[in-house]
């Protein structure tokens, strides 16, 4: 039987989502608990919606695991908060569809990157999910130049190139916004149907540029008409990152958005 994993963790500890031989990943953790409070003479198989780098946190990360039919989803949650340590949640464990996939099916995936800038003032509590920079953000600038970047668009240029890999994306949401609260902290959240390497953090790189005054509208055109990765976009750090959300369709819709998504996409669909 197929299960939904939905799992919340401080990426600070981790080397990233992905297993990695004789490193602590929030993937090699959760299968080897997995398969040792289920007796499964093995670790499980876990399939995630987004593969989060080393220092990225996640609120809202999905993965799916195939188990024995008779494995109850509540028993193996307690038994996991038992065991894991406090740095990674699995905040439910749900019976799905054989045609569930957490990556294919998935129609977008939401982040929130996290700034502190000089208009704020800092937390100390929060500081391990919140980067410093220098300079007052303009929301409006930020705003104003989310708008060249939304659609579907090749984002080659944020992108650390992968060998066999589409860079072709659909960006549906870019909107930064300062937080009503004491901290002042500034939120850019980022939402597509699927993210490149590095996309993301890349992306709020050009846009703090663009909110604090180092870079114009201009600059942002050219960047976005690079036909590489852009060297003049900082990547910004880790820990300000956070895997808010993940949406899936309806279930009689999964199959079909698997099929969609394992597409490759090409650049006739630009034109």
């Amino acid at each position: 039987m197929r299960f939904r994993l939905d799992i919340s963790y401080d990426g600070s500890g981790f080397s990233g989502w992905a297993t990695q031989p004789g490193l602590r990943t929030v993937q090699g953790l959760l299968e080897g608990w997995i398969g040792q409070v289920l007796r499964l003479g093995g670790h499980a198989q876990l399939t995630v919606a987004g593969r989060t780098d080393a220092g990225v946190h996640a609120r809202g990360q999905v993965a799916h695991v195939d188990l024995p039919e008779d494995v109850d989803p509540q028993l193996l949650l307690r038994r996991l908060a038992r065991v894991l340590d406090e740095d990674v949640v699995v905040r439910a464990v749900t019976p799905v569809p054989d045609a569930f996939d957490a990556r294919f099916s998935a129609l977008w995936r939401r982040y929130c990157y996290r700034l502190w800038d000089d208009g704020s003032s800092p937390d100390p509590l929060r500081r391990g999910h919140v980067t410093r920079i220098r300079g007052v953000v303009d929301l409006d600038r930020i705003n104003q130049g989310a708008e060249l970047l939304l659609g579907l668009h090749d984002f080659a240029p944020f992108c650390k190139a992968r060998d066999g890999a589409t860079t072709i994306r659909t960006l549906t949401g870019l909107h930064a916004v300062r937080l009503d609260d004491p901290s002042g902290t500034v939120e850019v959240e980022v939402r597509a149907d699927a993210f490149c390497h590095s996309m993301v953090r890349s992306l709020t790189g050009a846009m703090t540029a663009l909110g604090t005054g180092q870079r114009d509208l201009a600059w942002l055109a050219q960047v976005m008409a690079s036909p590489g990765r852009a060297n003049s976009v900082t990547v910004l750090p880790a820990h300000g990152l956070t895997l808010e959300e993940v949406g899936y369709p309806a279930d009689d819709e999964l199959a079909a958005r698997a099929e969609l998504a394992r597409t490759m996409r090409s650049p006739e669909e630009l034109v």
